[in-house]
């Protein structure tokens, strides 16, 4: 049984982490993100440097999520950080799925032409579920 729960607990992560990862470079490369903050910033030159700098940002990120660190901050001051990052990332999410066509492809592609509703409800659902549990269950 216990194994079960590990290879549940292995398979969701990297379900989350392939989910997470495929926004992450669909961000950067379809839409061009890095070469277009470069040519804003008149820095050219220096776009292998801006592009190393999100990569080992985003590995940086992702180790320090799986350590125990322990920040102590006041509730004050975390409910509006927490507010502003969950904006954050429904409008990035929101963004590319508009911007990328996600729903129309992936409904053609699946066959779900005609019950794309079903497919936002499961969606939908799926975060509410999600966000729900945690809460419930990591949050003290």
């Amino acid at each position: 049984m216990i194994v079960l729960k590990y290879c549940f607990v292995v398979f969701t992560g990297f379900a989350g982490g392939i989910a997470v990862g495929s926004g992450f470079v669909a961000f950067l490369t379809v839409l061009g993100v890095i070469p277009r903050l470069a040519q804003l910033a008149k820095a050219n030159k220096y776009v292998h440097y801006l592009q190393w700098a999100v990569v080992l940002g985003a590995v940086v990120n992702g180790w320090m999520s799986l350590q125990d660190a322990a920040f102590t901050l006041s509730v004050y001051v975390l409910i509006p950080i927490g507010l502003a990052c969950g904006v954050f990332v429904g409008m990035l999410a929101a963004a590319l799925t508009e911007i990328l066509n996600v729903f129309p492809i992936l409904t053609k592609r699946v066959g779900l032409e005609t019950k794309i509703i079903y497919l936002l409800m499961a969606i939908a659902l799926g975060k509410i579920v999600g966000s729900l549990f945690h809460w419930i269950y990591f949050i003290e």
